[in-house]
């Protein structure tokens, strides 16, 4: 498996949370730990939520989100046994996502990302996620995805 981030290898281009080509997006890099995906995560001051100190729910979800549907992405080109980003692309788009906020998330730590394939039925893949910070998990996301062909 290559060392490059699933998003590096052509996964996702432009989406705000995981998208290596948008600029002003969140950027998240997710990597394979064995069946799992795992991506490590720094907030700026300004993704702030209620407080200065904590991180704000929406990027949370979005976190959750996007390297869910990143594992389900390169899980099928696994499966296929051909490169992330090879034609034709594969994507995953979200169908649904229940995000159960455990604890409030300090902006100053690393966010630690770890998602795991639950269930794959036909174009659907259901995703189970942690958001963990400062050694506790804050988060919890279970995500359906929705295989599509990009072109």
């Amino acid at each position: 498996m290559s060392a490059l981030a699933f998003q590096d290898q052509g996964a996702v281009r432009h989406c705000h949370g995981c998208g290596a080509d948008n600029e002003k997006g969140l950027r998240i890099k997710s990597f394979w730990d064995g069946d799992e995906a795992v991506a490590t995560w720094k907030a700026e001051p300004h993704h702030c939520g209620g407080t200065r100190e904590n991180l704000n729910g929406g990027i949370i979800a979005a976190l959750i989100d996007c390297h869910s549907l990143n594992l389900a992405i390169a899980q099928a080109y696994r499966s296929e046994q051909r490169p992330i980003g090879s034609a034709p692309r594969i994507g995953y788009v979200t169908a649904h996502m229940s995000v159960s906020y455990l604890k409030p998330t300090p902006i100053d730590q690393p966010i630690e990302l770890r998602a795991r394939i639950a269930k794959l039925e036909g174009r659907k893949a259901w995703v189970n996620c942690t958001l963990s910070s400062a050694g506790e998990v804050r988060a919890t996301g279970e995500v359906l995805g929705i295989r599509v062909v990009w072109d």
